[in-house]
């Protein structure tokens, strides 16, 4: 082979790999914010950088296939299709949950629910500032109430509104990053381990709530916060988390027994796609949720699952699976993903109440060494 033509070779694969990152990353930052935010410079400018990397993989496919026959040029293109996709696939969804635009605050608040409020901050380990409301307890528990990804402390204001209406003291903090709190956010939700237990110092402090009864009530990635949370910090007593699926490579271990070569796959890709997330944030990362539970036991977690998605199924016995003892689950049939309150309120109001009461109840245990 002549130099002329390895330089050629070489010059293409140099495009079509910088093609595909520059394509992955360019999606990653312009889709989550032209749906989230709309048209923006951060939103251009990742569409420029997606159609730049378009433009370079067209290129870079034209220099490697232009000299070869027609049969030839089908296992360049076909590689270059399958290359890009896993860059797409692992790149991109990591640069989406690290550059996640700021979710804005809705004009609910709990007056809209005949709640007397209070607005709060407070200040995490690493000294950024969190806002959020908090509803007063009457009965000398409380609990932090956090939201999902992509979302704020007003998308949980109907479970907020269910748990006060107990008597639990209620504190909804917006996650960083999210509406009125300060930082950077990250959809994975990897700062629960620092800021939730900022929130729990709050709540110990108020002069309405008994220390050694607060808990964690979390939604999707602030399921995953909670369970997080409750492996780091021994003040908290008990946590019911719905929808929570994982946050880590390792939460995703149970892919190969369910789905075979495909769950395989899928598991390589997502482990790249953390290698990734590693590099792109500055967050900590954390345990599994599986390992945080362990970590936790004896202290009590509540795993609602949406029925009708099989994978929080998958998901929650896996997680389930690091301390049997410790950990309940209930499946919602008909619900989707955080919806078990749309569909099953009084049973929701039931079940989550008497599982805070009763570990509240307990006399207060150490976690396993």
């Amino acid at each position: 082979m002549s130099w002329r033509r390895l330089a050629w070779i070489v010059g293409g694969l140099a495009a079509v790999i910088l093609g595909a990152v520059t394509l992955a990353a360019g999606a990653g930052v312009a889709i989550p914010h032209l749906t989230r935010a709309g048209m923006s410079a951060t939103t251009a400018w990742g569409t420029l950088a997606l159609l730049a990397g378009l433009a370079l993989l067209g290129v870079g496919t034209h220099t490697l296939a232009v000299r070869l026959r027609w049969w030839g040029r089908i296992p360049v293109v076909l590689a270059v299709l399958a290359g890009t996709l896993a860059v797409a696939l692992s790149l991109g969804p990591a640069v989406a949950a690290t550059t996640a635009p700021r979710a804005p605050l809705a004009a609910l608040t709990p007056t809209h629910r005949g709640l007397a409020y209070e607005d709060v901050r407070f200040r995490s380990a690493e000294d950024v500032l969190l806002r959020g409301w908090y509803l007063p307890s009457t009965n000398g528990a409380a609990v932090v109430l956090l939201h999902g990804a992509g979302s704020t402390r007003s998308a949980v204001l109907e479970h907020a509104t269910v748990l006060n209406r107990q008597g639990f003291g209620v504190l909804l903090p917006d996650a960083r990053g999210h509406g009125l709190s300060e930082g950077r956010a990250m959809d994975y939700g990897w700062w629960g381990e620092v800021d939730v237990p900022a929130a729990v110092t709050f709540l110990a402090a108020r002069e309405d709530v008994d220390a050694s009864r607060i808990g964690v009530v979390g939604l999707s990635m602030g399921g995953e916060q909670a369970i997080g949370a409750l492996a780091v910090d021994p003040r908290i007593r008990v946590v019911v988390a719905e929808g929570a699926t994982g946050r880590t490579a390792a939460d995703n271990a149970w892919y190969p027994d369910v789905y075979g070569a495909r769950g395989t796959v899928q598991e390589w890709i997502d482990g790249v796609r953390h290698g990734f997330v590693r590099r792109l944030t500055e967050a900590p990362e954390p345990a599994s949720l599986r390992r945080s539970v362990a970590a936790a036991a004896p202290r009590p977690v509540l795993l609602i699952v949406a029925g009708t998605v099989p994978d929080e199924r998958y998901a929650a016995s896996h997680i389930r699976s690091g301390s049997p003892g410790s950990v309940r689950t209930w499946v919602v049939e008909d619900a989707r993903h955080t919806g078990a309150l749309a569909v099953a309120g009084g049973e929701w109001r039931e079940r989550v109440v008497s599982f805070l009461d009763a570990a509240f109840a307990r006399p207060v245990s150490q976690p396993h060494s």
